[in-house]
């Protein structure tokens, strides 16, 4: 059984999550990532705990529930389950599917959430919407940090320029 083809063919009505979860890189959110770019690179150090904290934070704003999702699992029951009890459990927009002794629970986006496999447990999958947070961050991290260091190294070689060898 293809796990995609389903996935896709499951997700055509199901209305996208809550705009609670839309995420946009706002001027003072860029300007925020600025600012600790030009502290980390100050301090010769890239991507410092600030942003990190920050990046985990904004991540979070667009992730699922991903506890919420596990706490409703019990495995015993599960491996009963048919599909339809599975969208029943997870509640919209997520879907579930139970497949060879484990289960795979998709977005309403159609992106795998969430994998359970009997040997291994509980596997986390990031969300379309979690990397392109990831990156926009980090894309706008990189740029400020680039600059930051830019106007260090101007300032540095100034500095060389206007050093007096003779005195």
């Amino acid at each position: 059984m293809d796990i995609t083809g389903i996935a896709k063919s499951h997700h055509a009505g199901i209305p996208k999550p809550s705009s609670k979860k839309e995420w946009k890189l706002s001027d003072s959110l860029r300007e925020q990532i600025a600012e600790y770019a030009r502290e980390d690179a100050a301090q010769n150090v890239y991507m410092g705990n600030k942003f990190l904290a920050l990046r985990k934070s904004e991540v979070a704003k667009v992730a699922p529930d991903r506890a919420a999702l596990m706490g409703k699992i019990d495995m015993k029951e599960i491996r009963e389950a048919d599909e339809r009890w599975l969208r029943l459990l997870f509640g919209e927009p997520y879907e579930a599917e139970f497949q060879s002794g484990g289960v795979h629970v998709y977005d309403g986006n159609g992106d795998e959430v969430l994998t359970y496999t009997a040997g291994v447990g509980w596997h986390e999958k990031e969300s379309k919407a979690e990397t392109q947070v990831h990156g926009a961050l980090k894309a706008a991290y990189y740029d400020a940090f680039r600059a930051a260091r830019q106007e260090i190294n101007a300032g540095a070689v100034e500095m060389q320029g206007g050093f007096d060898a003779g005195a």
